[in-house]
């Protein structure tokens, strides 16, 4: 079990649009869950995994669970900055830690942590994170065994 203390962060930004938006102007709470997927979804590709392709080889990230901290609204038309960092990889799971943050002023909107299974495309069943993406996720230097 190891962060990704080697990689560099990541970033996704997005835009908040009126489909973001409940009766009140402001971003509906369930979609920062949104934004989250995205960028998680960005940063396996950033790291060289795309997930239409991970499906095709019979490989699925499916939410176990997560969390969700709400600190400030979002609004129509903002910038936000998105980040997704493993903090925790196992076996056949991986726990993302998740800032938004409103670009203009960087304030934290919301904070979370989700916990995705790798599992079979065909039973759902969980399998071992293939380990080329382990090895991306542990960084540059000794190996995590032990960690």
């Amino acid at each position: 079990m190891r962060a990704q203390s080697g990689i560099p962060s990541f970033i996704h930004r997005c835009r908040v649009y009126y489909e973001d938006t409940d009766a009140g102007g402001i971003v509906y709470y369930v979609n920062y869950l949104k934004f989250m997927e995205r960028a998680r979804t960005e940063r396996l590709r950033e790291l060289g995994f795309v997930q239409s392709r991970l499906a095709r080889e019979g490989l699925l990230f499916v939410v176990h669970s997560s969390e969700a901290r709400y600190f400030a609204p979002a609004r129509l038309d903002d910038e936000l900055l998105v980040s997704a960092q493993v903090c925790e990889s196992n076996r056949a799971s991986l726990r993302f830690h998740q800032q938004v943050r409103r670009a203009a002023d960087d304030a934290l909107l919301c904070e979370g942590r989700v916990l995705v299974a790798c599992v079979r495309a065909d039973s759902l069943k969980p399998r071992a994170i293939p380990e080329a993406l382990r090895a991306v996720l542990a960084g540059p230097g000794p190996s995590s065994a032990g960690e």
